[in-house]
């Protein structure tokens, strides 16, 4: 009897695991969309910015969404990125970036948190569609074949010369440090 109780208990325990992972899983997912990540009043001003961009509408019909920039696909990474996105959330929920004039002001911030990140990992998801390996330089006018070559051998990242490629770049203050404490 306690035998077949073990064995009923460490089933039930297998398939609860399944059913969690399943969930967990859809719920990345789902906060992984362009509908969710825009959902908050202060990305309003993120989606018009990026609707006007080559990464929401160019002629190859490829589009990348909000994920595929700020997002990484290595499990780690990517939990690290949920959780830190979280105060971006909560700062919309206490107010802290709840109208355009918040965010703007607390923009400077949260543009150089996402370009540091960026920098560190090499341009990790820049890299996932954009590769050097991958790019017809000779496609390329001249002023980006040079400068995308030059890029290579000195071992810079996109991000490096490409801020503000989805959103405006933002207003440096004229007090960036008294800014970022504020």
């Amino acid at each position: 009897m306690a035998r077949k109780l073990t064995w009923a208990t460490g089933l039930l325990i297998f398939f609860m695991g399944i059913v969690f992972t399943g969930l967990f899983n859809m719920g990345l997912a789902y906060t992984n969309e362009l509908e969710f990540c825009t959902s908050c009043h202060s990305m309003q001003t993120n989606l018009r910015e990026y609707k006007e961009t080559v990464h929401y509408k160019n002629a190859s019909g490829v589009r990348a969404v909000c994920s595929d920039c700020h997002v990484p696909k290595p499990f780690f990474p990517k939990m690290i990125a949920k959780i830190t996105a979280a105060k971006d959330v909560w700062g919309e929920i206490t107010g802290k970036i709840d109208t355009p004039e918040k965010y703007e002001a607390y923009r400077w911030e949260m543009a150089n948190v996402v370009w540091d990140k960026m920098k560190a990992t090499n341009s990790r998801e820049c890299r996932s569609c954009h590769d050097f390996g991958a790019m017809a330089f000779d496609e390329q006018d001249r002023s980006a074949r040079k400068r995308h070559a030059r890029a290579e051998e000195r071992g810079e990242t996109c991000i490096d010369c490409h801020t503000g490629i989805a959103h405006e770049e933002p207003e440096e203050p004229e007090d960036a440090e008294q800014a970022s404490e504020g």
